[in-house]
């Protein structure tokens, strides 16, 4: 059966609603859609995508084949495409709170993220820093780590939305490992890869040229790439992060980790202007599966109809399919159990 996918609408300034009824409309029946949004705003969009869902209110019973769950009522002057106003915040956050909450109640199989305003959320949630921090608080997750996934590139990362000034003091070889660790277990569970090879970035240029450059690559990324080898992890580095990216396109590693936000983001977001599908925000590490669209809240093209549904499609469909996975491991470990147990006596 198609999986079921909690959809928070993201901002209703923004291109969230749009690219998200495109998306469904465009690809009806591949999945069990619950989009948590605006009444007026995500109509609209569906109206205009020729898309049809039931509208329930929160708390009802999901219908059993996908709905618009109406969190908001905005006022039109709350919910002006490309013109933010504050009540934008909490609604915002309003989706994400109930997406999720149908996730972890067991309603939905998984939750996909439309591109929220950090800035906007921050004026209801002084601590909100972006989804995958927030995800990681809600969940009680001891570590969780944003990966961009392609078909051609995964890049996961140590540190995310950091100032660059603060970023050699949050690297540690904890971190590094952390990460590491988190990529391989995706890899290996999430995304079916035997053995998966993972590259590590280097902090400084040149791998830092023998100490000449900066002794980060000695002091945290070779200890954290040992402590990875005793886990029984492919892990290798620090490679020159000005290399190791081509490296990885021509298949000879199945992951990089880069140490802080644009170190990786750069190469990805470059190869989705080549590439035909877009990469996915996958957020590793979490009890639940999330991903998101590799693009922002688009006030300069929302409203006009030319926003692009490609990302939040792979968003979508990379959701349905890690989902997907976890249900059939699930179920393979639960029928193993009684045949371990007759094993046992």
């Amino acid at each position: 059966m198609p999986v079921r996918i909690a959809i928070s609408m993201g901002d209703p300034s923004g291109v969230g609603a749009e690219v998200t009824a495109k998306a469904l409309a465009t690809h009806r029946g591949a999945l069990v859609p619950y989009v948590f949004g605006d009444a007026a705003v995500f109509t609209a969009a569906a109206r205009r995508a020729r898309l049809a869902l039931p509208a329930a209110e929160p708390g009802a019973p999901l219908p059993p084949g996908g709905a618009l769950v109406c969190v908001t009522k905005l006022p039109r002057t709350a919910a002006t495409p490309g013109r933010p106003v504050r009540a934008g915040g909490p609604a915002q956050l309003a989706y994400l709170e109930a997406a999720y909450a149908a996730v972890a109640r067991g309603e939905a199989d998984a939750l996909c993220t439309a591109p929220v305003s950090k800035a906007q959320v921050k004026l209801a949630d002084r601590s909100f820093i972006g989804h995958t921090e927030w995800l990681e608080a809600k969940t009680g997750a001891k570590r969780s780590v944003m990966m961009l996934a392609s078909p051609r590139l995964r890049v996961s990362l140590v540190t995310t939305h950091l100032a660059l000034g603060r970023v050699a003091e949050a690297v540690t070889a904890g971190g590094i490992l952390g990460a590491v660790a988190a990529t391989h277990t995706a890899l290996s569970g999430d995304f079916g890869i035997s053995n998966p090879r993972i590259a590590v970035c280097a902090m400084n240029p040149h791998a830092g040229e023998g100490g000449a450059f900066g002794s980060e690559e000695k002091r945290l990324v070779l200890p954290a790439i040992a402590r990875a080898h005793r886990l029984r992890i492919a892990a290798t580095g620090p490679h020159p992060a000005d290399s190791v990216f081509a490296r990885a396109l021509k298949g000879e590693f199945d992951a990089v980790v880069a140490l802080y936000h644009d170190q990786g983001l750069i190469a990805v977001k470059l190869l989705d202007a080549l590439e035909p599908e877009p990469a996915v925000n996958v957020t590793l590490g979490l009890p639940i599966v999330r991903t998101s669209p590799d693009h922002g809240v688009g006030y300069d093209v929302a409203g006009r109809g030319e926003a692009s549904a490609k990302s939040m499609w792979a968003a979508l469909k990379m959701a349905s399919q890690l989902a997907l996975r976890r249900k059939r491991s699930k179920r393979a470990s639960e029928a193993e159990r009684p045949r371990k147990r007759a094993a046992a006596r």
